[in-house]
């Protein structure tokens, strides 16, 4: 192995930021969907842009796609990657799995974790025909 350009605690710096940008994923994609129902019900118009509610679903769409074909979220990959770099121990697995397993010490086959992504994932879909967005390039309706 060449030896690496950078210092190992830059490598772990690194890790750290992927490591933010996961868990600002992740509260995207659940929050996401709270604020969407929140918005519905106190008609917040910035809920039914077409934009977010589009980016929020292809979220969840990947999440799904990937735990149901057994691959590793590629921010865990990067951010494992990243703290071998800088000399640091790694996990195995998901994400979510061993952060749940670290903070509630919750352990699963992945097929769980597969199970609940897609009954998330259907609810987001259930949210659309509730607070549906605008269609792109619409202007904010007085429905909205």
């Amino acid at each position: 192995m060449a030896p690496s350009v950078l210092a190992p605690a830059t490598w772990l710096v690194l890790a750290d930021l992927a490591l933010a940008l996961h868990v600002s994923f992740v509260v995207f994609v659940v929050a996401g969907l709270l604020l969407v129902l929140a918005g519905g019900w106190r008609r917040w118009r910035w809920v039914r842009n077409p934009w977010f509610r589009g980016l929020h679903l292809l979220a969840i769409v990947f999440v799904v796609g990937q735990t149901w074909l057994g691959q590793v979220c590629p921010l865990t990959t990067l951010e494992m990657w990243m703290r071998a770099q800088g000399g640091a121990a790694v996990y195995a697995g998901s994400f979510i799995g061993h952060w749940l397993q670290v903070l509630l010490y919750y352990q699963a086959p992945n097929w769980v974790f597969a199970v609940v992504y897609s009954l998330f994932a259907l609810a987001v879909v259930a949210a659309w025909t509730w607070v549906r967005p605008r269609g792109f390039g619409a202007a904010p309706s007085a429905r909205d």
